[in-house]
């Protein structure tokens, strides 16, 4: 199992729907947030993309110095760049990363934005430009000169003189739910990423990925998009859910379920429709709570209940084939702590960590300036037995 975290790249607040509690995104911020992710033995991070967002390659640049050992997720726009530069922009990071990028291949979804950016091709035209995109990025990434042409893209002696690091290229990251985008995942993709729904539908989708890659001989890793609210008890968790958003009104609902409609994505039609724009039943399956999702676009569900409970329920989608968790949580530095102190070790993670001397391991705090506390081991190792 590989978790990865979150940059908060489009803002940061302890509330939903308030400025109370908000953070400045600054660049000092989101070191912070890359060490930390770097530090407690995440596989990496996912760096949001849109209008609302810093630029994910900058972000992601600016924070290859600060880290050793976290990937970073970072967005590839077909339609918004031509393959050739994407390659070249790609290369380029793996290189100086060291091997450490990963690529979401974002279509987009919202017709309003992307009329800004300068693209007005419907859905079904968008997916097959970013067909012809990742032919021709796929191809040159590994090395090939490419002449191509097709319905929306031409290349000519398209080539990056500056090989990647990780071979053939890094690894691609992809979620899409229309027929279009499934297809695309089964030509293309390597890790198809599904936001958080109930298990009985993200298996659903699994199989249809599966048996697309299958007629093109191929075989999909699988990963998951959500955030997470973990505590000691359920209690904790629950009430934290309701504070996130204690602030989000009715009108706040209204007005973000109408942007949302507007959106040809498929995806975002099935998180909307969890919650259909109401409050009352959120909790959609057990401790999955579709409360961000009512003001937030994209990934809208949360995992919420006691460690323990958390972690079975990951464990859940593991089992029908569930790899990677890409998780976040408000505010997102105090959250990757907690989940690395409270989820880590109940799961089977694995850690992108440095060695700590047993002289710097957790110890807590010295009590009366004299010795270390001894309760806590005893209790992790109960819990541990709890969630086998």
């Amino acid at each position: 199992m590989k978790v990865f975290w979150f940059l908060p790249s489009h803002g940061e607040s302890r509330y939903l729907g308030s400025t109370k509690g908000g953070r400045a995104i600054t660049l000092p911020y989101l070191k912070q947030i890359a060490q930390a992710v770097d530090h407690l033995g995440f596989e990496g991070a996912l760096l949001p993309t849109g209008r609302s967002c810093e630029d994910a390659w900058v972000v992601g640049s600016s924070l290859i110095s600060a880290t050793e050992r976290m990937k970073f997720l970072v967005a590839v726009r077909p339609g918004l760049m031509s393959p050739t530069l994407a390659a070249r922009m790609a290369s380029s990071f793996d290189r100086l990363s060291n091997g450490r990028l990963l690529i979401n291949v974002v279509t987009g979804g919202d017709p309003v934005e992307l009329a800004g950016d300068g693209v007005f091709l419907n859905h079904k035209e968008r997916y097959g430009q970013t067909d012809e995109f990742l032919d021709i990025w796929r191809k040159e990434m590994s090395g090939e000169s490419v002449d191509y042409e097709g319905e929306h893209l031409k290349v000519e002696g398209g080539n990056i003189l500056l090989s990647p690091v990780q071979k053939p290229y890094p690894p691609l990251y992809f979620g899409g739910s229309s027929d279009p985008a499934i297809d695309i995942s089964g030509k293309h993709i390597d890790v198809y990423l599904t936001w958080g729904e109930p298990l009985v539908q993200v298996a659903e989708k699994i199989e249809k990925v599966r048996k697309k890659a299958a007629e093109y001989g191929r075989e999909v890793r699988f990963g998951i998009r959500m955030h997470v609210i973990v505590r000691e008890t359920e209690e904790e968790a629950w009430q934290a859910a309701e504070e996130l958003i204690k602030y989000v009104d009715d009108e706040m609902i209204e007005n973000s379920q109408k942007i949302f409609e507007r959106f040809d994505s498929v995806g975002q039609k099935r998180m909307s429709q969890l919650h259909n724009g109401n409050r009352d039943s959120l909790e959609i399956s057990p401790n999955l709570w579709a409360g961000v999702g009512l003001v937030r676009g994209g990934a809208g569900t949360a995992l919420v209940g006691s460690a323990e409970n958390v972690a079975a329920r990951m464990k859940e989608y593991e089992e029908i084939g569930i790899e990677s968790f890409v998780l976040s949580g408000y505010p997102h530095l105090e959250e990757a702590y907690r989940v690395a102190e409270l989820l880590f070790p109940l799961l089977p993670v694995e850690r992108l960590q440095g060695t700590v001397s047993k002289a710097a391991s957790p110890f807590g705090e010295i009590l009366a300036n004299d010795h270390y506390p001894t309760k806590g081991s005893e209790i992790e190792d109960e819990v541990k037995q709890k969630v086998q």
